[in-house]
């Protein structure tokens, strides 16, 4: 579980302006607290010189420092405990003029056993949100918020289940499961059917609640997918090796609208790439279209279809376009 370059860099970056604002403060706060009482700046002044003055002290002499350091503990409790008086006669604790870190775990270092402390990962999760809510209503679009009446329960000739009953047993169950379980074991999902129909809605309750949990998540059009491969190709973009790695090698790629961009044999041979160093990978991949198997295999590859349908569950959605259902009924898409 990693989060990928872009996000870390953002996170970081935010992480380093929380904490030097909170550093800023602090030092605000000091100075008011040394202006009320001029002579606690003194006493901490003293405080911060005592190991300097022992390791000083040994040097110079070329002996044994126990004995200056022990003058300089008696010392140096002599002025905490006046340091203490002074706060207590401004009615501040004694811990006034400290500086204390955010996060006890790693003293706001970010890091903890050299490993990413759990302060650092929810300014990662956070980024994470935000890039993914550049493209997904990530407030609306939830598990929660999938209204399965928009689906028709009624049972058409020669079928054995009415759209409602496909899409919750079939379809919302098993969106469900993969994002409940995402992490667990490598998977991969091809969504599939006629526009409106929910394919970017549990898509994006899914990217929600991987994300939530710290696995790095890229959502994406096929097209500027496609677009940022030709372009690192060409090299006509720095930032194109940047997005390539992040779509190669974050936890979750979710590949939108395959099938709207212009088909050539570069694209073709980009979502071969995408598909196969992923699954060789073992990263888990969502590809939403509106192409059925069999035209993914007639647009793009028999190979391709092939790896598809051998590696991926296929979900299709049915129904009726619930945007259009929407509008006719006065409601917002």
């Amino acid at each position: 579980m990693a989060y990928d370059g872009r996000v870390l860099r953002l996170a970081l970056q935010r992480f380093e302006e929380d904490r030097r604002e909170r550093q800023e403060r602090c030092r605000e706060r000091r100075e008011r607290i040394f202006t009320r009482q001029p002579r606690l700046r003194q006493i901490d002044a003293e405080l911060r010189s005592t190991m300097s003055r022992i390791i000083t002290s040994a040097l110079r002499r070329g002996t044994d420092p126990a004995s200056a350091i022990a003058v300089l503990r008696d010392e140096n409790l002599s002025l905490q405990a006046e340091k203490r008086e002074l706060l207590a006669k401004l009615g501040l604790p004694e811990d006034a003029l400290d500086e204390t870190p955010a996060c006890p775990l790693c003293g706001d270092t970010g890091y903890r056993d050299g490993r990413m402390c759990r302060c650092l990962r929810s300014y990662c999760a956070r980024e994470q949100q935000r890039e993914l809510s550049r493209m997904l209503d990530l407030g609306s679009q939830s598990f929660d918020t999938f209204d399965l009446s928009w689906y028709s329960d009624r049972l058409e000739p020669g079928q054995r289940k009415s759209a409602r009953q496909h899409m919750e047993e079939k379809v919302y169950n098993s969106c469900a499961e993969y994002a409940s379980h995402f992490g667990k074991r490598p998977e991969n999902l091809l969504l599939f059917g006629a526009p409106g129909l929910g394919k970017t809605h549990l898509s994006a309750a899914i990217a929600r609640e991987a994300s939530e949990r710290g696995f790095s998540v890229v959502y994406d059009t096929a097209g500027h997918i496609f677009g940022q491969f030709e372009q690192q190709k060409f090299g006509r973009e720095e930032e194109a090796d940047d997005h390539v790695e992040r779509v190669l090698s974050c936890d979750l790629l979710i590949l939108d609208d395959l099938g709207s961009e212009m088909t050539t044999a570069f694209v073709q041979s980009a979502l071969y790439q995408i598909i196969n160093t992923r699954l060789m990978e073992r990263r888990s991949t969502i590809i939403s279209t509106n192409l059925t198997p069999e035209g993914i295999a007639q647009r793009y590859s028999p190979q391709i279809a092939s790896r598809i349908e051998g590696e991926y569950t296929l979900l299709p959605f049915v129904g009726e376009d619930i945007r259009r259902l929407k509008k006719e009924r006065g409601q917002r898409p």
